[in-house]
């Protein structure tokens, strides 16, 4: 009698198993429906310049980040406020004397391809970029930030920098930054300046990070680029 409750329980009707498929492709579907319906700010148009194609039906892949332009920037979403997220590598910064190599060096990081920007010897620093605003997420508080790093043997840097963000109306925010007070051998954030995103906000927002006026040679900052997200 046992037997037979056993096997009588582990028989599926074709009626049954039939229904059951089809709440689980009903399911699927619905699922990949609310990703597509869900999706991230201006987010397939970004990903139009994707260096791999990404599947739309999960988003798991938008959390890691993807390398756009030939690893010229990387997009990510922020998972506390559904926010688009960029950074923006050396390569896509305009660095006076940058494609000289008396003076820059670009190498790479092993563990993740990343092409950064050394400092050979330099007297003018100067590093600019800029961001088209569209394609960030509107009713959010962004910061724009340099990710660097002063690695030994470095000199040069008794003389604060300069960072200043100019905002698409012309407004400015500007501050020094004292680099000899920031750990060595380790990346750093050098932050900028912050904005709100305005709904159906158009133009650019730009950064930069330079020091010409006090004269000295300069050795020993990496460069990894400048990333734009949301402030928390």
């Amino acid at each position: 009698m046992g037997s037979g409750l056993s096997q009588q329980a582990d028989v599926v009707s074709p009626a049954s198993q039939d229904h059951e498929n089809h709440h689980i492709t009903k399911t699927t579907v619905s699922t990949t429906s609310t990703l597509l319906n869900n999706l991230p700010h201006d987010c397939e148009a970004i990903l139009k310049d994707a260096d791999t194609a990404i599947s739309m039906s999960s988003i798991d892949q938008l959390y890691a980040g993807v390398f756009l332009n030939k690893k010229r920037k990387k997009y990510w979403i922020d998972k506390a406020s559904h926010g688009n997220c960029f950074l923006l590598y050396a390569r896509d910064l305009s660095i006076t004397w940058g494609e000289d190599n008396r003076y820059w060096h670009w190498p790479y990081i092993k563990e993740t391809s990343e092409e950064i920007a050394e400092i050979l010897n330099v007297c003018w620093l100067e590093i600019h970029g800029k961001f088209e605003i569209s394609k960030l997420t509107p009713g959010i508080k962004y910061e724009v930030v340099f990710v660097v790093m002063l690695k030994d043997p470095a000199y040069g840097w008794e003389v604060p920098i300069n960072v200043r963000l100019i905002l698409s109306d012309g407004n400015k925010q500007e501050h020094k930054e004292n680099l000899m007070e920031k750990p060595r051998s380790k990346w750093v954030e050098i932050p900028v300046g912050e904005f709100m995103v305005e709904p159906k906000k158009g133009g650019f927002v730009e950064f930069s990070l330079y020091e010409y006026e006090g004269g000295a040679w300069k050795k020993g900052l990496l460069v990894k680029g400048a990333a734009v997200r949301p402030k928390h």
